[in-house]
This record gives C-alpha cells, sequence and structure tokens, in this order.
C-alpha cells in the first residue's frame, strides 16, 4: 500500500526495515489510551455503590458510563476533523485537559452535593467525553503517521495492549479506591491526566499535512474514502463497535453479579472484573506484535469474534460460577485479537491527510458500542441468563460472519 505518512519529522522515515523502536514521544502517547479507558472501567466496580449513595436504578447506574461515551462518540470525527487540518498534539493536549476537568467536576458534586450529586456528576461525565474525543483516536493517528509495515502493526498492537492494561489496572484500582469513597477513582483518574497531558506537549513528535486542504475539499475527500471502501470499512467500523458493546455489557452483568449474587466485593471483585482485560492486553499485543504475518487479516477479527459468540453461547447453558469466570477470559482474548487487527486494518485504509478522520470514525463507534453496552444489558439482565446470553450471542456470530465476508483487505487498503 501506497501511505503517504510514510515520512517522519525533517523528512525522516519510521517504520523502517529496523523495525520498531520506543522512545519517549511514543511513551507518552502510550498512556494517552491508558488514562483514557479509565474513565469508564475504574468505575465498573464502584457503580453499585454509586448507585447506592445517589439513590439510582440500575438503568440509571447505567448512564453514568453512557454519559461519558455518547459525547465521545459524536465529537470525535470533529476532532478528527481538527486534527487532520492543525496537527495531532493541538487536539491531545487541550482534550485532555478538558477530560480533567470533567473528572474534578464530577469529584466537586459528590463532595458538597452528596445525595444530590447526580444532576451535576453527569454534566462533568459529558464534558469527559467531550475531552475524550480527542485522545486515544488522535494517538492512534500520529502512530499512523510515525511508523509503516510491521512497525506500525507491533506500535498500534502496543497502543490496544495500553489500554487493555488500563482496564486491566483499573477494575482493581476501582475497588480498592472504592473502599475509601465512591468517588475516589475520578479523583484518581482526573489527578492522572496531568502529566500525561504535560508529557504528550512535551515529548511527542507531531504530524501535520504541509498544506491543508480547503474544508469542502477535506470533507469531499473523506466523502470519497466511504464511497471507494463503504463496505470493507463500514463492516470494519461494525466489528469494532460490536466487539466493545458486547465486552462493557459483559462488565457491567459480571459486576453486578459479583457483588449481588456471588457475595465477591472490594479488591476481590476488580481482580476478577480485571480478568476478561488481561486477557484482552495481552491478546492484543501478540496480535500486534505477530500480525505482519498474517495474509489475510480478516479471518483474525472473525475468528475474535467466534470466540467471543461461543463463549457468550455457553454462558446461556452453563451457570456455574467457576466456569463465568473461564469463559470471560476468553472473551477477553476474542477481544484482544478482533481490536488489534482491526486497529491495523482502519489507519492503513487512508493515507496521513484524511487519518485523524477514518480513525475518529472508528474511535466514535467503539465509544457507541461501550456506551450502550452497560445500559442494554441492564435492561434485558431481568429476562434471565439464557435470553441476555443467547441475543448477544446471536449477535457476536452474525458480526463474525458480516466482518469475514465484507472486510475485503486489498479493497480496504488499495
Amino acid at each position: 500500500m501506497k501511505d503517504s505518512g510514510r515520512s517522519g519529522p525533517k523528512g525522516r522515515k519510521s517504520g523502517q526495515a529496523g523495525g520498531f523502536k520506543l522512545d519517549a514521544g511514543f511513551a507518552s502517547l502510550l498512556f494517552v489510551p491508558f488514562v483514557m479507558v479509565l474513565g469508564n472501567s475504574i468505575l465498573i466496580p464502584v457503580l453499585p455503590a454509586m448507585g447506592s449513595a445517589m439513590n439510582l436504578t440500575p438503568a440509571q447506574t447505567g448512564l453514568i458510563i453512557t454519559a461519558f461515551s455518547v459525547p465521545a462518540a459524536v465529537f470525535i470525527p470533529f476532532a478528527g476533523f481538527l486534527a487532520d487540518r492543525f496537527g495531532r498534539k493541538t487536539v491531545m493536549v487541550p482534550s485532555l485537559a478538558l477530560y480533567g476537568l470533567g473528572g474534578f467536576l464530577a469529584v466537586a458534586a459528590a463532595v458538597f452535593l452528596g445525595q444530590k450529586a447526580y444532576g451535576l456528576l453527569m454534566a462533568g461525565r459529558v464534558i469527559q467525553g467531550l475531552g475524550a474525543a480527542g485522545t486515544a483516536n488522535i494517538a492512534m493517528a500520529l502512530t499512523g503517521d510515525l511508523y509503516t509495515g510491521g512497525a506500525r502493526g507491533q506500535a498500534l498492537g502496543l497502543l490496544e495492549a495500553s489500554n487493555g492494561f488500563g482496564k486491566v489496572v483499573s477494575p482493581v484500582l476501582g475497588a480498592a479506591l472504592g473502599l475509601i469513597v465512591w468517588f475516589a477513582p475520578f479523583l484518581f483518574f482526573a489527578s492522572l491526566t496531568v502529566p500525561v497531558a504535560l508529557g504528550v506537549g512535551l515529548f511527542a513528535r507531531d504530524r501535520r499535512p504541509e498544506k491543508a486542504a480547503a474544508a469542502r475539499e477535506y470533507l469531499g475527500s473523506i466523502l470519497g474514502v466511504f464511497a471507494r471502501k463503504g463496505v470493507p470499512l463500514g463492516a470494519a467500523l461494525l466489528s469494532g463497535m460490536v466487539v466493545l458493546f458486547l465486552l462493557f455489557g459483559v462488565l457491567f452483568y459480571l459486576s453486578e453479579t459479583l457483588e449481588k449474587d456471588l457475595g465477591r466485593q472490594g479488591v476481590v471483585k476488580g481482580l476478577v472484573l480485571a480478568l476478561p482485560m488481561l486477557a484482552s492486553s495481552v491478546s492484543a499485543y501478540f496480535t500486534g506484535t505477530y500480525l505482519q504475518k498474517v495474509t489475510d487479516r480478516r479471518y483474525l477479527v472473525g475468528g475474535g469474534l467466534t470466540l467471543i459468540t461461543a463463549s457468550l453461547a455457553s454462558l446461556a447453558l452453563v451457570t456455574n460460577p467457576y466456569y463465568l469466570y473461564a469463559a470471560i477470559v476468553f472473551i477477553g482474548i476474542g477481544s484482544g485479537a478482533a481490536l488489534a487487527t482491526l486497529n491495523v486494518l482502519v489507519t492503513g485504509s487512508v493515507p496521513l491527510t484524511q487519518r485523524a478522520m477514518i480513525t475518529s470514525d472508528y474511535g466514535a463507534v467503539r465509544f457507541l458500542g461501550v456506551a450502550l453496552g452497560p445500559p442494554l444489558f441492564g435492561l434485558v439482565m431481568g429476562a434471565g441468563n439464557v435470553v441476555l446470553f443467547s441475543l448477544a450471542a446471536a449477535l457476536g456470530g452474525l458480526t463474525a460472519a458480516a466482518a469475514v465476508a465484507l472486510i475485503d483487505q486489498k479493497a480496504l487498503t488499495a
């Protein structure tokens, strides 16, 4: 594939045959998806406590996740547009600051309003979502700019692994911090955002087109991408959304079940919630590292979704809690393999001048999947495990079939 983002700073090529090398600039980028994912994942263990503290219904509690994810999904394409025109860091650093501000507002709501904190806390979550729109997806676009070939696959695999590692540690952190007070997780990740924003601003390399096209011409080029590659690109975006919808839906189910039915609380609960995230992180790392060896990558996407589907279908039939722990690990493995592969396919589908917008569209549907998973799983949980997991498995199976049938790798990267 011919990639117009092949030149590094000062005309130096990146992603050469020497392979991927970790430097301070890319290390700072690795913390961007890590801190972003804390915005949702660290709250999963304390959602029941938050609901009790503010007298919320399960559906209202699930909306705490949605209030973050929906604004992010809506505004991510706008962030991509700005990043393509003005540079990646120009968008990322202010976005990280806004993300932290929303977290501090949620803490203020809890401290000063107590049981009546829900409204202001939700406002803080919306602000967080607006900030998150310009974070991880722009870091992904910048990584695609700076690296090519096998180095790109490894770098993007590390980004997805960092995202997964955030999901690994956040349940344990959330559970441990929740033992202090239910809003302590907000204070933790809001505070962590400050050094991350400084690190990106000081150390990360930037890329931007030498000459930005007129807005109408630019938007026309984006529409042209979807006109030429709409079917394979749409299938890739749909696959990413469904993977995260199922993953976060299962995490919400697991959080509720562990506390209310199995009596698992505190750090023990956090460790169980970390199992699928650890599996996802390890799977993403190895998939990204060895991805360049796979000729037709759609089978990695379809295979990951098939593993998720089989695990969900089995949960409709088996109620043993220890089997539940095993099944969620396999869901994590499938998620990591599918997402790491999709990252490479999507970022490689367009040149530098359009990459931030396309990766932002991909980020938007990922956030949409995260937003819809907990509340919809919460609504269907009352119908019982057979109905819940049968429907989830049907969705996963249909998406796996669509991925294999429609993600034409040659058309996508032409």
